[in-house]
């Protein structure tokens, strides 16, 4: 019985009998996103990242088959050591430590992995160490960060040539910022180390979340094809029906998507102790879900607002508007309501038997037989 309302459901917003104003109310998702943006960036700006030791260099050392995995005994070792060094210990698995500190000598080195076999219970063929230099750190940073450039270069190119639309590549790109910074800055709350997996997994969200988004832009060119050409509905109109028309599918795939990402954080992370994992799941788990968001009420909302700027479209959605006698749209280009047309509606609506929002962008039946 849910399976079939939920298919319900999704016919419904395919057909437009049933829609939610998404559009619309766009200034209301614009409040949001800027709110978690502006807490994200106060983050990284207060609180920071803490990044891993391939990014600031030094010494680590691993304690297999420890009696205990308290961290504790291994920040002592390392004071007796180098009284004024901080030591950062981690569990790896149920037996094991992980120590990093900054560059040690080979002197001190010998006498860290003596200190932490005592401090464990076990001999020091089962304290490893080994030196990660800060220059690595910096190389795999500045091969991100040209990756990163790349990536939104060829996305801008693409976006634009395949769409023919320089705005929905920009709006795009803007939801792919929203989507990297909330990310970030929740890493940088929960304090995390920020690792090589943690820069894949920021670059693979901002594949997801492009992907997404280009599933519904290509859905909003589809229903706005000759929206000019019509007067029964805006351009805002067509475009929030094509967010409708991708809801469920959006949420199909985000569920399928988050599920075995959510088991790798949770178990494999928390439960296993593996520390890669942990750093790509939480860029991969937090990512997904706001991309979903901007995907769905940032990109196609943003888009709309780049577009009912233009002189024709805005031309045209007054005429509609006062067609219906509907106060003519604000200068952002303030689409009329979803629905009815007869104000704004807030929620889902459903239309009267016959009238479907998304007439115009349903396909023309072909005429047969003579006129």
């Amino acid at each position: 019985m849910a399976a079939s309302g939920f298919a319900q459901w999704g016919n419904d917003l395919y057909t437009g009998r049933r829609s939610y104003d998404i559009v619309g109310l766009r200034r209301r998702w614009y409040a949001i996103a800027l709110a978690l943006v502006l807490a994200s960036a106060a983050l990284l700006l207060t609180k920071g990242l803490n990044p891993g030791i391939e990014f600031r260099g030094g010494s680590q050392f691993t304690v297999s088959g420890a009696r205990t995995v308290e961290q504790q005994p291994a920040i002592d070792a390392v004071a007796e050591v180098s009284p004024t060094e901080e030591a950062r210990v981690s569990t790896v698995g149920d037996d094991a430590i992980r120590v990093q500190t900054a560059a040690l000598s080979a002197e001190e080195v010998t006498e860290v992995r003596g200190a932490l076999a005592s401090a464990y219970g076990v001999s020091e063929d089962e304290v490893t160490s080994s030196f990660i230099g800060p220059s690595w750190g910096k190389d795999v940073s500045s091969k991100a960060i040209t990756g990163l450039i790349a990536f939104l270069a060829l996305v801008t190119v693409v976006m634009t040539l395949y769409f023919r639309a320089w705005r929905m590549a920009v709006a795009a790109l803007l939801a792919l910022a929203h989507d990297l910074v909330i990310t970030v800055g929740i890493y940088a709350l929960v304090g995390w180390e920020v690792t090589p997996a943690t820069v894949i997994g920021f670059l693979t969200i901002l594949g997801y979340s492009i992907y997404d988004t280009v599933v519904v832009f290509d859905k909003v060119r589809e229903n706005t094809q000759g929206v000019l050409e019509q007067s029964r509905s805006t351009y805002g109109e067509q475009a929030n029906l094509a967010v409708n028309q991708t809801l469920v599918r959006s949420i199909n795939t985000s569920v399928v998507a988050v599920l075995p990402v959510a088991a790798i954080l949770f178990v494999g992370a928390f439960l296993l102790g593996a520390g890669t994992l942990r750093d790509i799941a939480l860029a991969l788990f937090v990512g997904m879900i706001v991309g979903t968001f901007s995907s769905v009420f940032l990109a196609t909302p943003l888009e709309v607002t780049l577009r009912g700027r233009e002189a024709r479209i805005a031309g045209h959605t007054a005429r509609v508007l006062e067609a219906r006698g509907v106060k003519a749209p604000a200068a952002d280009g303030e689409p009329a309501a979803v629905g009815t047309g007869t104000g704004p509606t807030h929620g889902a609506t459903r239309l009267e038997p016959g009238h479907h929002l998304g007439a115009a962008a349903q396909p023309r039946r072909r005429r047969t037989g003579r006129r």
